[in-house]
Formats: C-alpha cells, sequence, structure tokens
C-alpha cells in the first residue's frame, strides 16, 4: 500500500467509525459487532502509524486522550457567550411575554420550551466539517480551550457529513447522566475513594484535567441548545436549526415544546416539571427561546444576556427535616458508610428515610450532628444526600458523631477491629468471614446480571448469613430444601416462613446457575475494580477460573505504567484487550486469586464439582466458540414480546454468538425477535421490511437446538 492508498484508506476508516459511533453513542443503534468495530479501530491506528502524514488531528483514535498538557490556552469567543436571564414565578414569566409582545408589536410571539440541563457550557466550532476546536463559556469573552478532552466524549463527532456548513458554531452542555454519575460515585466508595456531590461538580472538574486520557476515563455526554457563530444555508427558526444538528449528527436537547402564547408556554412548563425527573441528567430550570431568528435579531441583547429567551427556575428540590441517629452500613468490600436516619420526608416525588453522609470527612466538613434539622436532597436526583444542617434550628442538645468511636473501632457486623488504609477515607473492615460483608457479596453473586438466582433477594440473603446456613456465595450450593423451607424470615414475635414453594424455586435456580457462563460467575464474585464489561472480556480471554488464577496476560498488563499502550506491548497486542481491562483490573484479580479467600474459592469449585466455562471464549478476537458467523455474528436484533425465558438471557446468547442487541427497530436492524405481544415494535418491523423471528427460527439462525434439550454446560439461554 502506497502513500495515496493509506490517505484513502485511512479516510474511509474514519468516516466509518465515526459513523458508527453517531449510531450507537447517539441514536442506540448499532449495525455492527464490538469485535467488527475493534478490529476497523485497530486497523485505522495501524494506519495512522504506518503513515503519521496523514493522521488527522481529530481522528477517532484520539478519543482515549493523549499525553498530559501544561495548561489551558485561552481564547475569545468569536460571538459573544451570553448568560439566560432567570425568571422565577408564574409572575415573571408573563412579564417576559409582556415585553415580548410589546417590543415584537404582535398578540403571538411562537416559542420553544426545552429542559434547561443542569452541565457545564461549551461551544464547539465545526470549520468545513471538521471540529476545530472547543472552548468553555469562561466570563463569556473568553474561554479556556478544552479541545483534546472534548474529543474524548463519544457523542460529540468530531467530523460531518459531507456538506455541513463552511463554519457551525454549536452550544451546548457537557453532563453526566444520573445513573452514570451515580454508578460511578458507587464504585469510588467501595474503593474508599471520596465521592462527588453532584453531577455538574463532577463533570466540571473532569473537564479541568489537563490529562485527557482521565477525562475519557469520565462518563461525559453532550447535547446541543444553541447557535453561536455560523456560515451556511439560511436558518429561520429554532426547528431548521435543530434539523441542521440532525443532518450533521450532533445530539439534540429534547423534549421540545411549541407555543404561541403566554398560556401556552406555562403550560408547557409545568409538564416539563412533571416528566423531567424521568430524564437521564439532572435540570433545573426550563429554557423558552422566540422561534424565529429574525424575531431573535430584531429583539437582541444586553451587555449580559439576550432578550429573546428566558430561564424558567423551578424551586430547588431541598427540604428540611429532622436527622435522629446516624448508623453504619458495611458494604461488600467491607467499607463503612455512615447513613442518616431521617424524619420521613417528600422528595423529588419519593419518601426519604435514609440519606448517605459519604464518610467522617464529609461529616466533619458539614458539621452533621444528631439531632441536627437538615436540608435533603437527590443527590444527581437519585441518591438521597445531606446538603447542610440548618444552624439556626440546632437543639442544645445535639449530639456530634465519630464513626470510629460510635462503633468503638469495630465492624458492627463481627465486631472486627476496622482499618483506615492510607489514602482513602473510608474506614474499612478487613475480616473475609464478616456477615455484612458476605451477605451482600451474596446479594451480588445472586443478582440478576450474574447468576441470577430466583428467590434470593436481599431479605433471604441477609437470614441465610443471619442464620449461618450461608458463609461465603459458594454454600449456597449445599442448601436443600429441607433446610430453606422452614427458614424464618421475619421475627420470632412475627414470624414469616419461607415455606416448601419458595424453597423448591430455589433450590432449582440453584441447579440451573451452575451451568451459568463464566464471565456471570466473574461479575457474581464481586472481585473490586471488575464490572459486567470487564468480566465479559476477562471470559473472552480465559477459558475457565484456573486460567484466569494463573494467567501470563494478566501478570503482563498489571505491569503497565502510564501512558503505555497494550498494543505496543508483544505479548499483550494479538489480545486485543479491550479498555475495560487495564493494569488495576488485572492486579485486582490476581490479587484476588492469591488471598485466602480467593484460594478458598477455587477449592470450593473443586469440591462442588464446578467448572464454569467461558461462553464467548476467542482470544485473538476470532468468533466465539459456537457462533454462526455468518447467521448472528455482525447482526443486528431487537427483542420484544414475552418469551419463553427473560430477555436478558437471549440478549446474553446473542452477545456471546457476535450480534448486537438494540432497544429500538430502525431501518439498520438485521432482525426482530418477537414473542408474544410484540406490539409496536412488531409493526414497526414489518413496516420497514426487518426480518421477524419466532423462538423457533431464532433457534435455527443460531445454529443449535434449546438448552432444555441438550442440557450442555455453558449454554447462555439456560440460565
Amino acid at each position: 500500500m502506497d502513500s495515496g492508498e493509506g490517505k484513502s484508506e485511512i479516510d474511509r476508516l474514519s468516516a466509518e467509525i465515526e459513523r458508527h459511533n453517531q449510531l450507537y453513542y447517539v441514536e442506540g443503534e448499532s449495525e455492527i459487532s464490538d469485535r467488527d468495530y475493534d478490529e476497523m479501530f485497530r486497523n485505522l491506528e495501524l494506519l495512522e502509524e504506518r503513515f503519521p502524514e496523514h493522521a488527522s488531528p481529530n481522528s477517532p483514535t484520539k478519543r482515549v486522550g493523549g499525553a498530559p498538557i501544561d495548561g489551558f490556552q485561552q481564547r475569545l469567543h468569536e460571538v459573544p457567550m451570553l448568560s439566560i436571564d432567570d425568571v422565577f414565578s408564574e409572575d415573571e414569566l408573563s412579564d417576559f411575554f409582556t415585553r415580548l409582545r410589546k417590543n415584537l408589536a404582535t398578540e403571538l410571539v411562537p416559542v420553544t420550551i426545552e429542559p434547561k440541563i443542569d452541565g457545564v457550557a461549551v461551544a464547539l466550532h465545526y470549520r468545513n466539517g471538521e471540529l476545530d476546536y472547543a472552548v468553555t463559556r469562561g466570563d463569556g469573552t473568553l474561554g479556556d480551550v478544552i479541545t483534546e478532552n472534548v474529543k474524548t466524549i463519544r457523542s460529540i463527532p468530531l467530523t460531518l457529513p459531507a456538506g455541513a456548513p463552511a463554519w457551525l458554531e454549536v452550544r451546548g452542555e457537557i453532563f453526566m447522566s444520573t445513573e452514570r454519575f451515580a454508578k460511578m460515585n458507587e464504585q469510588r466508595q467501595e474503593q474508599g475513594l471520596p465521592v462527588f456531590k453532584n453531577p455538574r461538580n463532577a463533570t466540571a472538574g473532569a473537564l479541568k484535567l489537563l490529562d485527557s486520557r482521565e477525562v475519557a476515563k469520565r462518563p461525559l455526554d453532550f447535547i446541543a441548545h444553541g447557535l453561536g457563530g455560523y456560515e451556511g444555508d439560511p436558518i429561520a427558526s429554532v426547528q431548521d436549526f435543530h434539523s441542521v444538528l440532525k443532518k450533521n449528527g450532533i445530539p439534540v436537547n429534547h423534549p421540545v415544546w411549541e407555543a404561541v402564547d403566554f398560556e401556552g408556554a406555562v403550560s408547557a412548563v409545568r409538564e416539563l416539571d412533571q416528566v423531567r425527573h424521568d430524564l437521564p441528567y439532572g435540570t433545573d430550570g426550563a429554557v423558552i427561546k422566540v422561534n424565529s431568528i429574525a424575531d431573535q435579531v430584531r429583539l437582541g441583547a444586553t451587555s449580559r444576556a439576550p432578550r429573546w429567551a428566558a430561564a424558567f427556575k423551578y424551586p430547588p428540590e431541598q427540604v428540611e427535616t429532622v436527622l435522629r441517629d446516624i448508623t453504619v452500613q458495611v458494604g461488600r468490600t467491607g467499607s463503612m458508610t455512615p447513613v442518616a436516619e431521617l424524619d420521613p420526608v417528600l422528595v423529588s416525588g419519593t419518601t426519604v428515610k435514609r440519606a448517605t453522609l459519604h464518610n467522617q470527612d464529609e461529616i466533619d466538613r458539614k458539621d452533621v450532628r444528631i439531632g441536627d434539622t437538615v436540608l435533603i436532597e437527590k443527590a444527581g436526583e437519585i441518591i438521597p444526600a445531606v446538603v447542610k444542617v440548618i444552624l439556626e434550628k440546632r437543639p442544645a442538645d445535639a449530639r456530634a458523631y465519630n464513626l470510629f468511636d460510635s462503633i468503638d473501632g469495630k465492624c458492627p457486623s463481627c465486631w472486627s477491629p476496622i482499618v483506615k488504609p492510607e489514602g482513602v477515607v473510608a474506614w474499612k473492615c478487613r475480616n473475609p468471614a464478616c456477615p455484612a460483608k458476605a451477605a451482600n457479596q451474596v446479594k451480588q453473586f445472586v443478582s440478576r446480571k450474574a447468576l441470577d438466582i430466583d428467590g434470593i433477594g436481599s431479605i433471604v440473603a441477609e437470614k441465610l448469613v443471619e442464620r449461618e446456613m450461608v458463609i461465603s456465595p459458594l454454600d449456597l450450593f449445599d442448601l436443600d430444601e429441607a433446610q430453606l423451607a422452614p427458614m424464618n424470615l421475619g421475627t420470632e414475635d412475627e414470624p414469616r416462613i419461607l415455606g416448601p414453594k419458595n424453597a423448591a424455586r430455589i433450590v432449582a435456580a440453584l441447579e440451573k446457575a451452575k451451568s451459568a457462563p463464566l464471565h456471570r460467575w466473574l461479575f457474581g464474585m464481586g472481585i473490586s475494580q471488575v464490572g459486567e464489561s470487564a468480566a465479559r472480556e476477562l471470559a473472552r480471554l480465559h477459558r475457565n477460573f484456573d486460567e484466569i488464577a494463573s494467567s501470563e496476560i494478566l501478570q503482563e498488563l498489571r505491569t503497565f505504567q502510564a501512558g503505555q499502550r497494550k498494543e505496543d506491548n508483544d505479548t499483550l497486542a494479538p489480545y486485543e484487550i479491550a479498555s475495560e481491562v487495564g493494569p488495576a483490573v488485572a492486579g485486582s484479580v490476581l490479587d484476588f486469586f492469591v488471598l485466602p479467600v480467593g484460594e478458598t474459592f477455587l477449592q470450593r469449585l473443586k469440591e462442588l464439582n464446578l467448572n464454569p466455562t467461558s461462553a464467548n471464549y476467542a482470544p485473538t478476537r476470532a468468533v466465539p466458540e459456537g457462533a454462526a458467523a455468518g447467521e448472528v455474528a455482525g447482526k443486528t436484533f431487537v427483542i420484544t414480546g414475552t418469551l419463553s425465558a427473560p430477555r436478558g438471557d437471549f440478549k446474553e446468547r446473542i452477545l456471546a454468538l457476535g450480534g448486537k442487541v438494540a432497544g429500538s427497530i430502525s431501518g439498520k436492524t438485521d432482525y426482530l425477535l418477537a414473542g408474544e405481544n410484540a406490539g409496536s415494535k412488531l409493526t414497526k418491523a414489518e413496516s420497514l421490511g426487518v426480518a421477524v423471528l419466532n423462538e423457533e427460527e431464532f433457534e435455527a439462525l443460531a445454529g443449535s437446538t434449546a438448552p432444555e434439550e441438550t442440557g450442555e454446560p455453558g449454554t447462555l439461554f439456560d440460565l
């Protein structure tokens, strides 16, 4: 391949990868398998190494981040990046409409209403279809250039399709979804690291990092909402602007309401207040904009804000209540979390009785005392948290709290001494046999994404450990119906017996779980830093637990230093290891199996005659064993209706065979797997000409009969 051919192939691969990024991260769809995507990505990396003169600064390979920089440059906004004036009541919103009608000399003023995203404002400048630079709002005139950090956000296109405007400045918000923020904080808390106060602070902190490789690890997202500089076909309205965004693959703010007067606008603001808690991100208001661009120009702006827009701010989702006590919760890794026990109070539509206090440092910083009146909110609108103490309402008998002293320096579950490792903020119980740790480990082990043991929920798990019927998760496989049926889930005064039917259901689920694939066992074990994706990747690289425990791949990987690339290592390069498995994960897994708890786990597996095997073993990215490469691999499925097993089981099987599973039907969908009561997805599939499969047809396509007939272990369908 000569230089010209290399450039053509680099351009082709770059465009194709960006198209798949757009499908996956913006539209929630996919056309190819992870394996095919990774292969394209690796081929592009190799070509850019071979022909560096043709490597674009906006290549998809830049999304993983680059070397740290010394500091941020600053840049003037070519069009001032103004704020929006806030209104705090319907009366103030009415005044806003009165000014619009007066200044435009008309009774009806068409407007749009959309959510005000609680994120960090940024302006993205595209020149001739390429991301030129990204800059923060700053003071509205001068902002920090954060281009390298922005490139790590997968929902932001680095290049635009043919026909893009010569200059398009898109303004929007960078944010973290509430779900991914909560998950990130949970992981940090389990690791004994400080948690972030809220998604916006976490986002702002990430964007200030000088090492874009660290930014790439944060769950950042982007939604556009405004236009800055522009050179292209005329844009007459907000709807036209949204069409330009959609045409160029840029995420658009939604939902959007339209109105022509105050009454319609206030109705939309009220409706948004009802639905905003279901949005995937935090909102603190509604933005009302004049729809006509010509009218926006006529209205102009003050020195700080446009006259054609207003932000209606909803009352804070915070309420006062009394903190009656502080208890300690022990996590599955032994981390001690102080929990505020509150007088019940309604926050964001739900009753809150308990709220996290995170750790002792946080309690000291906020000066929280038992008996205080405190302000409560849902951090990220998910996790109840104590915001601050209302000092003027502090009673004379309010008591200061110290976690170590309150539990006499001992774990409240097993009474073992607690420790505070260097560099972490959480106290920990190091006793491997701690009942609280054991109960939480059992809960993880039986969860839906792990072994999926029907009938064992939180209460049953806690009672099994409390009554010493289970010490570690593998003890579950020693249980029988005679032991389980009489178990009391209540108290001596108010007994609640499990019963023979529930006992039989649990034993049957345990028997079924024995054939679950390796990645589910790995996730269920709760090894530090091994999440669902990392577990699947570990199972791709290894056949069973014995291979993992003595893995040369992981031993090599754990020695890696910051800045090193797996692709440059002769030992690791052939495996094309995904980013979910890095040095930290490798070290955590290897350490687990040399500790007594890991050695005991392997020994108990042998005693139980269990040998979980990988269902997606393909260390060199070949098609996994059992996959019908021409039938399922690379194909996109949507699953709907009532099937003979949970949809998640079918999803797992499709993924193991190299396919993709999307949530909605599109022209890119290859197959709809439809059970009874398939509903609207079936109608849409038929209208788009998407092939529809019943279970029997799916089995034929997958190239195997139903697991109930074969009884072979390791079949994902048989979970």
